[in-house]
């Protein structure tokens, strides 16, 4: 039987696991870090080897969030330090070592406890390979986002540098972000905030007129955190 994936709010399980820097205790070695924690389907194929090389591109953006990346599939550690050298290269990464670590999971173990398993995409047995899965969680263990990609499509690191930016704001500040914002757009007071608190903490804010009349979107300026 399947076991039941954490809802949003609730503690990521914690885990330990094999990777390219050794046996990882999933909580310990997030520390005070916020995480990610991102599934690939398989080692030399392309798709992954762009995705793990533009990690090695954003790291400086994710250390200045104070976010860890740490990587998954079902193949072998033997495999993984083949690939990383062919990863490094597309990246144009020349400094010793790699940065972050990547989990083996040949057994599925994890794939198959936080539902990462593709059923369109099978390996040279028939059993199902990684989707492309994306887990954030913050340095409260909370599990705070989940985005699952096909093995077909390459995510887009770019919205996975938004979507932190929006949980750490709004971690800090009463408001929220709306469709397509980026750092620094205007956001939106929540409203579960009382107007005379907007008035104190968002002076700038103004209330967008509806058809409806109702006065429940408040634009302010995007705090500074």
């Amino acid at each position: 039987m399947a076991l039941k994936m954490p809802l949003l709010g609730e503690e990521f399980p914690d885990f330990t696991a094999n990777s390219t820097d050794g046996q990882i205790q999933f909580h310990e070695w997030l520390g005070n870090s916020w995480g990610i924690l991102f599934s690939h389907p398989s080692d030399y194929t392309p798709v992954c080897t762009t995705e793990l090389a533009r990690v090695l591109a954003l790291l400086p953006e994710f250390q200045k969030r104070n976010v860890k990346v740490i990587a998954l599939s079902v193949d072998s550690l033997e495999s993984h330090f083949g690939w990383i050298k062919d990863i490094k290269a597309y990246a144009g990464y020349s400094e010793e070592g790699f940065p972050y670590p990547i989990i083996t999971d040949k057994d599925r173990i994890l794939s198959f406890r936080f539902g990462m398993l593709d059923r369109d995409e099978l390996d040279s047995e028939g059993i199902p390979l990684t989707a492309r899965a994306v887990f954030v969680v913050d340095p409260n263990k909370k599990f705070r986002l989940s985005i699952l990609y096909p093995a077909t499509t390459g995510r887009n690191f770019d919205e996975i540098l938004r979507v932190i930016d929006s949980l750490q704001l709004t971690d800090k500040a009463d408001v929220a972000t709306p469709a397509d914002w980026a750092q620094g757009d205007r956001c939106m007071v929540l409203p579960s905030l009382p107007a005379d608190e907007v008035a104190e903490k968002f002076p700038d804010a103004r209330v967008v007129k509806l058809p409806s009349g109702l006065q429940y979107l408040r634009e302010t300026p995007c705090p500074k955190h």
